[in-house]
């Protein structure tokens, strides 16, 4: 009777498990982008790809060929080499049963890539998350090539600078293909990415393999003594002493505003050079405002207590210590 009892038990669990497993909305399978939407499709083969060429019916025929240096397949049996370099492996695969068509009658042929290696990775670094190398297997936008790096970071300048370092393969009709001389007489192309952001014209070009995409790191600006939150900060395009002291959420009270100095790095030595500056002045629109240097640093010390500006804080602050001592001292009387 005890083994009757189970059995049915299991029974009824297993039952009781696959409703419940029917019941279960299915998961949708997670989607993918297809070769075609990345644009991989319509890829120009180049120097060191490798294809798989198989004809159909005679497997002695089968290669594996990669693109020469001359941008051909020069290894097939019995064929001439077959032109490569920027064109689509369908257009490969009909040349090569063309070719093969004058051994065999109706010759099918099928070209597959296996391996893209004609193109030379980007490479973005700096003030950026994640610097690193990306395949270019298709045309790329600077702002995706950022997008794939995480993004910029706070210590971002406000300037890209990209280098292209080698000519393109396959230029499209009126593309500039050469590449810019390594001896640093041609300039990198700068885009600032603030343009890119208002996706201005011509802030956004093509990235080609091989280019080094700088994203260039801000340097620094240090303000200490009487302001509210001393720190560094990252120097910016047009950094005056103004906008730095904002950034730090202005002076203290007691700052003497009237005499702010600036310790600066006289180039090409590791001496400093001391600059005086009438900030009270500067707000009053009496003087123009300072624009400031990287490693610059801003000392702001506190006014004298009998200054003009701190005196009234000064005699308020004795009256009030004053009245509060002689009050500490008087006897406590209760009133009924």
């Amino acid at each position: 009777m005890k083994v009757k009892v189970s059995l049915l038990t299991i029974v009824v669990l297993l039952t009781t498990l696959a409703l419940t497993y029917a019941q279960e909305p299915s998961k949708a399978p997670v989607q993918t982008p297809g070769v075609d939407s990345q644009g991989i499709r319509d890829y120009l083969l180049g120097p060191g790809d490798v294809l798989d060429v198989r004809v159909f019916g005679q497997s002695e025929l089968n290669s594996v060929a990669e693109v020469d240096s001359e941008g051909n397949l020069s290894s097939l049996p019995f064929l001439d080499p077959i032109p490569a370099k920027c064109r689509t492996e369908k257009q490969v695969q009909r040349d090569i049963a063309a070719a093969y068509a004058k051994y065999l009658k109706s010759a099918q042929v099928s070209v597959r890539i296996m391996e893209r290696k004609s193109r030379s990775p980007a490479t973005i670094y700096g003030a950026v998350h994640q610097p690193s190398q990306m395949m270019m297997l298709r045309a790329v936008r600077l702002n995706e090539i950022i997008s794939r790096s995480g993004g910029v970071t706070e210590r971002a300048s406000g300037t890209i600078q990209i280098l292209h370092t080698e000519p393109v393969m396959c230029p499209a009709p009126g593309e500039i293909a050469e590449a810019l001389p390594q001896d640093g007489s041609m300039v990198p192309l700068v885009i600032k990415i603030s343009d890119l952001l208002m996706n201005k014209n011509g802030a956004n070009p093509m990235i080609r393999p091989g280019d080094y995409v700088a994203v260039t790191e801000a340097e620094p600006v240090y303000i200490t003594g009487s302001v509210i939150n001393p720190t560094g900060i990252y120097m910016r395009d047009n950094l005056t002493l103004g906008l730095a002291l904002a950034q730090v959420n202005g002076l203290k009270k007691e700052a003497k505003a009237s005499d702010i100095v600036i310790r600066r790095v006289r180039e090409g030595t590791n001496q400093r050079d001391i600059i005086h500056v009438d900030y009270a002045a500067i707000k009053k629109n009496q003087k123009p405002d300072i624009l400031l240097k990287a490693y610059d640093v801003i000392e702001v010390d506190e006014a004298s207590p009998f200054s003009s500006g701190r005196l009234a804080q000064t005699l308020l602050s004795g009256f009030t210590s004053a009245v509060s001592s002689a009050g500490s001292m008087l006897p406590m009387r209760v009133i009924y």
